[in-house]
């Protein structure tokens, strides 16, 4: 990672070093920084969902698992990043509110691990988010756990995701367009040996 990945002026390795290290001792150069956290937050969805494929033997991940979590990763370290500002109104004429466009996208991931069984990859806003009531199309790329009902779990995203934007911003959001990118396994769990006491 160059530094001009850096996030706030710390890489990835430097994230993920200090989720191993259960962010003890505490950083505040990272705990301070919003795009740190987004990422941070991001980091550990990945692994809480994708700890039971990291029980099998390395030799036997396939290189799709591996190309799907370096995408989902590579997701995260782009839309972490602070993005475009999204204006709010307030009373006050003097006063200037915004929300940044990574942290929208922080709410679409959260929004996304409301519903069971799928895991948020791209987000993207379509339209000019910096102009208050201009359209815009979210755009959300999913992977969902295979066997699950693929229109089912997509419209509980869909929903999720109108009510979260709806609380939080105030989007003009014309559609909201998922789209399923790929399935996940859980693998079976390993066969237990029988005891050689017997």
């Amino acid at each position: 990672m160059t530094s001009s990945d850096a996030l706030a002026g710390h890489t990835f390795e430097e994230l993920s070093d200090y989720l191993d290290r259960d962010r003890t001792p505490a950083d505040p150069s990272i705990d301070g920084s919003p795009e740190c956290q987004i990422a941070l937050r991001g980091m550990q969805r990945l692994r809480n969902t994708h700890r039971a494929l990291l029980k099998k033997d390395v030799e036997r991940e396939s290189e799709r698992e591996d190309s799907w979590v370096n995408s989902i990763l590579q997701h995260i370290n782009l839309e972490a990043r602070a993005g475009r500002d999204i204006p709010i109104s307030h009373p006050s004429p003097s006063a200037r509110l915004i929300v940044t466009e990574g942290a929208v996208r922080g709410i679409l991931r959260a929004a996304g691990d409301s519903v069971p069984n799928i895991i948020v990859g791209r987000c993207h806003l379509d339209g000019d988010v910096s102009v208050p009531g201009a359209p815009v199309i979210v755009r959300v790329d999913a992977t969902v756990l295979e066997g699950e009902i693929i229109p089912s779990l997509a419209d509980q995203l869909r929903e999720s995701v109108y009510a979260a934007l709806s609380q939080h911003t105030e989007l003009a959001v014309e559609a909201v367009d998922i789209t399923i990118r790929d399935l996940y396994q859980v693998p079976a769990p390993a066969p237990v040996k029988a005891s050689s006491d017997e």
